[in-house]
C-alpha cells in the first residue's frame, strides 16, 4: 500500500501555529516522523493561501525537502501556489492534488502537471458535485479524465483517479458505491490509471474513539477491490498492522484471519459473511457492525457500536 501521508494539513491547529510562525522544525519534524512511519510521499494541504502563496509554498518545499527525499503533494485550490511549489521542487517528482472533471479546472490543471512533470491526482466529480453511482464516477474518468489526458499528451501512468470517499455519517449510500468504483476503474483503460482514496474522509463527522476502527474496516474492503494507494494517517498503527495482515497472508490471529476473510469476500465480489465472526469476541463484533454499515446495511448511528449485531 502506498501511503501519502495526511498530517500536514492546514485543518490542524498546530498546522496552522507552525505557518503562522514559519517553524521549520515543527514541519520537519513531522515530515520525518511520517516517512519514518511508513508514508512513500506526504500531502501539503496548505489551503489557498491567497495573501501569502508566493512565499508560503517555496518555503514549505525547501523545508520539507531538507529533512526527507519522497514525492510533495501539492493539495490547494490555488493553481498559482502550487506552481510556486512545484518550481521549487528539487527531489522526487511531485504530486498535484487535484484536479476535478469541472472545465476550467480540468483545462488548467492536467497541463500544469506536464509542465512540471507531476503526477496528477484527478478527481470523479464535475460542475453538479460527486456522483452517488459508481458507474457514474467510472464514466466521468473514462469521458472526461482520462480523454483529457491523452489530448495533452499526458501519461495514464501519472493519472491517479480518486473516486472519492465520503463519510459513513450522512453519506452512508456512497460506501459500497465507492467500493465497486475502486473495482472498476482498474479495468477503464489499459494499462489502468492508478487509483487513490482520502481514507480519513469516511470517519468525517464521526465520534473520534470510531473513527479509526471504520478506517481499518474500510481499507480492508477497498483493498479487497484492489486498492493500492491512499492518503491516510501513517500513525495509526492499527491501520498500518491491517495493511500487513493483508498483504503478508497472516493467519496468526483471529481478528486479522477476519480481516483477511473480509478482504478475500470483497475480493471475489461476495459480500462479507457473519459466519466469518466470533461472536464471543467483542473486537470482532465491532468489525462485523462497522462492515454492515459501510454496506448500508445497518442504519448508521453515533451509537452503532452499542446496537445489536445483524446477521
Amino acid at each position: 500500500m502506498y501511503i501519502i501521508g495526511e498530517n500536514i494539513h492546514i485543518i490542524s491547529d498546530k498546522v496552522k501555529a507552525g505557518l503562522r510562525e514559519r517553524d521549520a522544525k515543527f514541519f520537519q519534524d513531522l515530515a520525518v516522523r511520517q516517512v519514518e512511519a511508513g508514508a512513500q510521499a506526504l500531502d501539503l494541504n496548505l489551503g489557498p493561501r491567497k495573501r501569502d502563496w508566493e512565499e508560503v509554498f517555496p518555503w514549505m518545499v525547501k523545508t520539507v525537502e531538507a529533512v526527507v527525499d519522497v514525492p510533495l503533494s501539492f493539495d490547494s485550490t490555488n493553481i498559482l501556489g502550487i506552481e510556486a511549489g512545484l518550481k521549487t521542487v528539487t527531489k522526487a517528482q511531485p504530486i498535484i492534488n487535484s484536479t476535478s472533471a469541472e472545465a476550467e479546472r480540468l483545462e488548467k490543471v492536467p497541463l500544469l502537471a506536464k509542465k512540471y512533470n507531476a503526477r496528477l491526482v484527478a478527481l470523479t466529480m464535475g460542475k453538479s458535485g460527486i456522483p452517488v453511482g459508481a458507474d457514474e464516477r467510472v464514466n466521468i474518468a473514462l469521458e472526461k479524465l482520462i480523454p483529457r489526458a491523452l489530448e495533452i499528451d499526458f501519461p495514464i501512468s501519472d493519472l491517479i483517479i480518486d473516486p472519492l470517499v465520503l463519510t459513513v455519517s450522512g453519506c452512508q449510500e456512497y460506501c459500497p458505491e465507492l467500493i465497486e468504483a475502486v473495482r472498476t476503474i482498474q479495468f477503464a483503460w489499459d494499462p489502468p490509471p492508478p487509483i487513490s482514496v482520502g481514507l480519513s474522509n469516511v470517519s468525517n463527522a464521526v465520534p473520534h474513539a470510531n473513527r479509526p476502527l471504520i478506517n481499518r474496516v474500510y481499507l480492508a474492503m477497498l483493498m479487497g477491490a484492489g486498492l493500492q494507494m491512499m492518503i491516510a494517517d501513517p500513525f495509526d498503527e492499527k491501520q498500518n498492522e491491517v495493511i500487513r495482515i493483508i498483504e503478508a497472508r497472516d493467519e496468526g490471529t483471529a481478528v486479522g484471519r477476519l480481516y483477511l476473510k473480509i478482504h478475500d469476500h470483497i475480493a471475489a465480489m461476495e459480500e462479507p459473511a457473519f459466519e466469518d465472526v466470533d461472536t464471543t469476541d467483542p473486537e470482532q463484533v465491532a468489525i462485523w457492525k462497522t462492515v454492515q454499515i459501510l454496506q448500508n446495511k445497518v442504519i448508521y448511528a453515533d451509537s452503532y457500536l452499542q446496537q445489536e449485531a445483524v446477521m
